[in-house]
């Protein structure tokens, strides 16, 4: 027997309720369409936040940590002396040449065995005490023994005229000796590296102790960290050392010394005791990191091979 449709139990479509289920369907339709855009908007700001984070990073590494090899870390205790060689520069050649001192050789050299830790506590106790009357208000102070200028305020003043006699309650006749001592050893040190009569090697200024912090900088002698050539700064210099008072990654942060040749940046690390020393000229620009955080001391010495320019170790008055 066919089957016949039993229209009785058939209700009819309503009209409206259809409409409901497809603004239902739609609306729904919609929903996930919305959650997927604002996943993938949520997705592209972070990735934009992350792209941001590692472009403010760069800028940073850039402006002050560009460096692409150590050359000599805090935490190597040089047992010899390690010298890396560069070709001089012409800027020499605007200058009166001395046979037997003017550089013909030209490099960078770091060694740890000229100076000792102990010794170099002591001149450090000699920069603090003669600091410890005056002082930038900016994050770099400097004082000379030979001129007597100190770092006072913005300003600088002459120990030795300023506080008179009283600077013999300060230094010491053993204080001057030793820094005599110190001086002579690194002498010596730069003419055997560079193949140097000593005798023709001249201290010259200016020589001087340096102690820098992260301090904001409130005149331009505050600001160290500029890329420079000592022979264009100071047309006597020929050779420049560094005696390091403090230690990288304990006494402070930042500060590093950085030789800037081109793209292959070489850094040296602080190590008390630690003395580079280099030619002076433009084969030999560098700069100095920022100190982020502590206090970072050393002294500069210098030399040249002008008589003219020659100073004396300094004494007391």
């Amino acid at each position: 027997m066919p089957l016949q449709l039993r229209r009785g139990n058939v209700k009819p479509a309503d009209s409206n309720s259809v409409e409901k289920k497809i603004k239902r369907g739609n609306a729904q339709r919609q929903g996930s369409w919305f959650r997927r855009l604002r996943g993938w908007l949520l997705l592209g700001l972070l990735l934009g936040l992350l792209l941001l984070s590692a472009g403010l990073a760069w800028l940073y590494s850039s402006s002050d940590d560009d460096i692409t090899e150590v050359w000599v870390r805090q935490s190597q205790l040089l047992q010899e002396k390690k010298f890396f060689e560069v070709p001089c520069s012409e800027d020499y050649e605007n200058y009166q040449r001395y046979p037997g001192c003017t550089p013909q050789k030209c490099g960078r050299a770091v060694t740890d065995t000229v100076v000792t830790r102990e010794e170099a506590e002591r001149i450090r106790r000699i920069a603090e005490r003669g600091l410890a009357l005056g002082g930038s208000d900016g994050g770099a102070s400097i004082l000379d023994l030979h001129s007597g200028a100190l770092s006072r305020g913005q300003h600088f003043v002459n120990i030795y005229r300023y506080f008179g006699d009283q600077i013999k309650d300060v230094f010491s006749e053993e204080d001057f000796q030793l820094y005599r001592t110190m001086r002579q050893r690194i002498q010596e040190a730069v003419a055997r590296t560079f193949g140097l009569d000593v005798s023709r090697l001249y201290l010259t200024k200016p020589t001087f102790f340096s102690r820098m912090n992260g301090t904001e900088a409130k005149t331009p002698h505050d600001e160290y960290w500029h890329p420079h050539i000592d022979k264009v700064t100071y047309g006597s210099f020929d050779y420049t050392s560094l005696l390091y008072l403090s230690d990288y990654g304990s006494d402070f942060g930042g500060g590093r010394f950085v030789f800037m040749d081109g793209v292959a940046n070489r850094t040296v690390e602080p190590r008390s005791g630690r003395v580079s020393f280099f030619s002076s000229g433009s084969e030999n620009l560098h700069r100095v990191e920022k100190v982020r955080w502590g206090t970072r001391f050393a002294i500069t010495v210098s030399f040249t091979c002008d008589p003219a320019h020659a100073i004396t170790d300094p004494a007391l008055p």
